[in-house]
C-alpha cells in the first residue's frame, strides 16, 4: 500500500498539464468564442456592459502583445456573455411567475 501512493502521486504529476503562456492563436480562439457568444446576447437584446469592456480590454492587451493577459480577458468575456444569455433565456418565463394573478 505504501508504494502505490507515491506511485499514484508521481503517475498525476506526469499527467497534469503543464502551464504556458498563451499565444497569439490562443488569443484569438478565445476571443472569437467570446465575439459569438456577445453577439448572441446582443441578439437578444440583452447583452451586458461588461462583457463589451472586458472585449475591449482582451483586445488592447493583445494590441500590446500581452497575450497571456488578452486570452484570460477574452475567457472572461466569454463567461460574462453566456450569463448575460442565460440570464436573458431564464427570465423570459421567469416573469410570469411574480405576474399577480
Amino acid at each position: 500500500m505504501k508504494r502505490t501512493l507515491p506511485l499514484a502521486m508521481l503517475l498525476a504529476l506526469g499527467l497534469a498539464p503543464t502551464a504556458r503562456a498563451a499565444n497569439e492563436a490562443d488569443y484569438k480562439a478565445a476571443y472569437a468564442a467570446a465575439e459569438a457568444a456577445a453577439k448572441e446576447a446582443a441578439s437578444l437584446r440583452h447583452q451586458w456592459t461588461t462583457t463589451v469592456s472586458t472585449l475591449a480590454t482582451a483586445k488592447k492587451a493583445a494590441d500590446g502583445g500581452d497575450f497571456d493577459r488578452a486570452t484570460a480577458a477574452a475567457k472572461e468575456a466569454e463567461a460574462l456573455a453566456k450569463a448575460s444569455i442565460f440570464q436573458a433565456t431564464s427570465e423570459k418565463e421567469a416573469w410570469k411567475a411574480m405576474e399577480i394573478r
